[in-house]
């Protein structure tokens, strides 16, 4: 039993909870049309915290609510995962999360600065994974493009003899700024700043910080240069 009681903690905040969030998702998750969105809306925001319309399409699952606050004006995408933890999900106005996006805290570990922070305005593209055990924070106006992965994370691997999973992890988080646009499938790696108004190039790994107003592309990443103003002659 207390293995029970530990795993609903762990997913939800406690067994009632749990017991709420499976009924939304499982009984309202595939109804379609306005009925759907209608109820959807009024389900969730029973249990999560902020105020304003919620377009919640239809296979969007949700836990952890007990952790999480999501703004007006947001949009989940149909089969969107949204899973708050300890450190909280938190999602401002305007927001929009593309289907088959994945926003998962994922911190099972207690650790202190976990989180995941999303700027108003900001989009998260198609399938783009997004976790917070070092926690992530996004400015106002980001793109995430699709199928970009966030990962505030890196398992520490120096002792050859263990086990890499038993060696610890080091989780220093992921600041993306004001107005940067992250490319399709680009990876965003622990420890990383990425400036304001920022471009990181489709497919890009992002090991070190990427300074605001440039272009940054490669494996591993690297300023290709400035992005310099265009102004049309009139």
């Amino acid at each position: 039993m207390s293995e029970l009681k530990g795993y609903f903690e762990f997913k939800s905040g406690g067994w009632l909870r749990n017991l709420a969030e499976e009924l939304c998702n499982a009984c309202l998750g595939q109804i379609p049309g306005p009925p759907g969105l209608l109820l959807r809306w009024i389900c969730w925001r029973l249990l999560i915290k902020g105020s304003g319309w919620i377009a919640i399409e239809r296979g969007v699952e949700i836990f952890g609510t007990a952790w999480m606050e999501i703004g007006k004006g947001v949009y989940l995408g149909e089969k969107a995962l949204l899973q708050g933890r300890p450190g909280g999900l938190k999602i401002q106005d305007r927001v929009r999360v593309m289907p088959n996006a994945v926003l998962n805290v994922y911190n099972y570990r207690g650790l202190l600065q976990s989180g995941i922070e999303i700027g108003p305005g900001s989009v998260i593209g198609i399938g783009a994974v997004i976790t917070g055990q070092g926690k992530v924070e996004l400015g106002k106006d980001v793109i995430i493009a699709p199928g970009v992965k966030i990962m505030p994370v890196n398992h520490n691997y120096l002792d050859p003899g263990k086990p890499i999973k038993d060696q610890g992890i080091r989780a220093l988080g992921i600041r993306i700024k004001d107005g940067a646009w992250i490319g399709a499938n680009a990876t965003v790696l622990d420890g990383v700043e990425i400036g304001e108004n920022a471009v990181i190039g489709a497919g890009a790994v992002v090991v070190e910080s990427a300074p605001g107003r440039t272009l940054s592309a490669g494996n591993p990443a690297r300023a290709a240069g400035k992005i310099q103003g265009i102004i049309a002659d009139r």
